[in-house]
């Protein structure tokens, strides 16, 4: 007898990025065995992990979330949420819970919560490392204990287990702490017996809903189906349709090699994967295997502060100035270090230059012949303390305005300012500083599950 397909509802690419109503009333037409949603990236850098803040914002969050979990708890079709609150963390999970909570009071629902947490105690850490069970994720260094002590928290990247075990004890919506991206909308699939291979490659291609589709969105709805031996993937907005080349190329998204994916547990073999135009808008794809990998390896990820920033932004069209941008650079960062000499600052200034390199840097192949007439400035410093980052860069903007280069003509700036003040304090300033895998005996035991009943 011919397996049932597997439905599966992307709601958005990021919980908060947002969707049409209507997309999500035509998921829920199809009958979806589950609402899924990836609420989280390392994209927008390690600030957001070592912060203990979330780069989406609330109310939008709150919107896609209220949406989800109504329609959700109301036809009885779990909702799992991957990567809360954006990094995954405990402050992460606690700020999305409090949204969680408040959808279910305002709406009168009642339901089964499970939260998966993911951020791992640094004593634990300290022993895996001492057990030799920690190794880099090149080009990451060792991870060190001094490291580990710097770090402000980290994180584990769950695969499908904890997910799995949370809906087998109860859960009608999951809050999970970091997770591997697919296993957000593969975890069901597997649990009721799905190719594990079919299921990962239709997740990843899910995470990022309708960027999939021609025209692409990171907001709008995506449905994905899983059969036996393949996997299809449909648009939901008439706007936009899938084709061979939209879906093989975002299975191509954030990969260094085009057949090999590695994940939690093993990795997936796209090397047979095959590409058909089933109807002008849907794909279905087949051919796609997970390979288990000898052991079982998770990702950490960390954060650690290593200063705060002030930028100023400033823009130039003089000719002269733009052809000798780069010895101008050199000279203020030059008069700012000898304004300071004799004193033990330590401080980074750097000098993006758009119109030029600011989008590549080193790698801009036009960088020797830039096509702009007028190029962008910002200027960054980066301090042990924001005080300290704010003198700098006003020593920097200062010195840059007024610099003296041969053929210079004007005796005023030569650069403009779009806002007064002109300088800007970005606060606290991260670097990721683990990066690492590490090896488990179980898949779920760095993740406890903690259940409540939400709405009473």
């Amino acid at each position: 007898m011919k397996k049932e397909e597997f439905r599966i509802l992307s709601a958005t690419a990021i919980l908060g990025y947002g969707f049409p109503l209507s997309s999500f009333e035509e998921g829920l037409k199809r009958n979806p065995h589950v609402i899924a949603v990836d609420a989280g990236s390392t994209d927008p850098g390690p600030y957001y992990l070592g912060a203990g803040v979330s780069f989406t914002d609330r109310d939008a969050v709150k919107r896609d979330l209220g949406i989800m979990i109504k329609a959700g708890v109301e036809r009885g079709i779990p909702v799992c949420i991957g990567t809360a609150g954006g990094s995954g963390g405990e402050p992460h999970i606690n700020w999305n819970r409090e949204i969680v909570d408040e959808i279910a009071k305002e709406n009168g629902l009642r339901f089964k919560l499970a939260i998966v947490h993911a951020e791992i105690p640094k004593d634990m850490i300290l022993r895996e490392l001492a057990a030799g069970r920690i190794t880099p994720l090149g080009p990451a260094p060792a991870l060190t204990a001094d490291i580990i002590g710097e770090t402000t928290r980290i994180v584990a990247q769950m695969g499908i287990e904890p997910f799995i075990a949370a809906r087998e004890g109860g859960a009608q919506v999951i809050l999970a702490g970091r997770a591997y991206d697919p296993a957000v909308f593969s975890s069901l699939a597997v649990a009721e017996g799905y190719d594990r291979g079919l299921a990962t490659h239709l997740g990843k291609i899910l995470e990022c809903a309708a960027i999939c589709a021609t025209p692409g969105s990171g907001s709008d709805c995506m449905f994905g189906y899983i059969g036996e031996d393949y996997f299809r993937v449909e648009p939901l907005n008439s706007e936009r349709k899938c084709t061979t080349v939209s879906v093989a190329a975002h299975t191509l998204y954030e990969k260094s090699d085009p057949r090999i994916l590695p994940g939690p547990g093993g990795y997936l073999d796209l090397t047979e994967a095959s590409f058909e135009q089933e109807t002008p808008d849907t794909v279905r794809v087949s051919g796609s295997k997970f390979v288990q990998s000898d052991g079982y390896f998770v990702k950490l990820e960390g954060a650690h502060r290593i200063g705060w920033r002030t930028i100023s932004i400033a823009g130039t069209r003089d000719a002269i100035m733009t052809q000798k941008i780069d010895e101008i650079i050199a000279g203020v960062k030059a008069r700012v270090a000898d304004n300071f000499s004799g004193r033990e600052l330590s401080y980074h200034l750097n000098f993006i230059i758009y119109g030029r390199d600011g989008v590549m840097g080193k790698l801009e192949p036009l960088r020797e012949n830039p096509p702009s007439h007028e190029f962008g400035i910002i200027i960054e410093a980066i301090g042990d303390t924001q005080e300290l980052a704010n003198t700098i860069c006003a020593t920097a903007r200062s010195t840059l305005l007024h610099y003296g280069f041969e053929g210079r003509r004007a005796t005023a700036g030569n650069i403009a300012f779009p806002y007064s003040p002109s300088d800007f304090e970005a606060g606290e300033v991260f670097a990721f500083s683990v990066y690492h895998l590490l090896k488990v005996d179980d898949p779920a035991e760095l993740f406890p599950i903690e259940y409540t009943l939400c709405g009473q």
